[in-house]
């Protein structure tokens, strides 16, 4: 089952809060990167969008970590991109009991998988 309005409203607050709070990009390169994220179903992903390198007026997506709702255990799986462009579990961590536990995992970035 997808996410309901309501938990995408208060999913959207927490996400803020804890992870785009810390992780915007500087004022001064706003209007040529920004922060994203996607629901899909029980996933979301986390993205920059970001000029191409050597093709001036696009713009790309990078890929910074995915996080997807087991609704059944209640959890959280953690997944990381990989060179392969293949989601991968975040092995140091690979679930948590909620959305902010799982954010927080992000921005602590112990492996230097998601933010390099």
């Amino acid at each position: 089952m997808a996410f309901t309005e309501v938990e995408i409203a208060e999913h959207t607050a927490t996400i803020e809060e804890i992870l785009w709070s810390r992780h915007r990009p500087p004022l001064h390169i706003r209007e040529l990167m920004r922060e994203g994220q996607r629901f899909t179903d029980q996933s979301i992903e986390f993205f920059y969008v970001r000029p191409a390198f050597g093709r001036p007026g696009t713009f790309i997506e990078e890929p910074i970590a995915k996080v997807q709702y087991v609704r059944s255990r209640g959890v959280w799986r953690l997944y990381w991109q990989r060179a392969d462009l293949k989601w991968h579990g975040y092995q140091p961590c690979p679930e948590a009991e909620s959305l902010a536990a799982a954010l927080n995992v992000i921005n602590q970035d112990a492996c230097n998988c998601f933010f390099g």
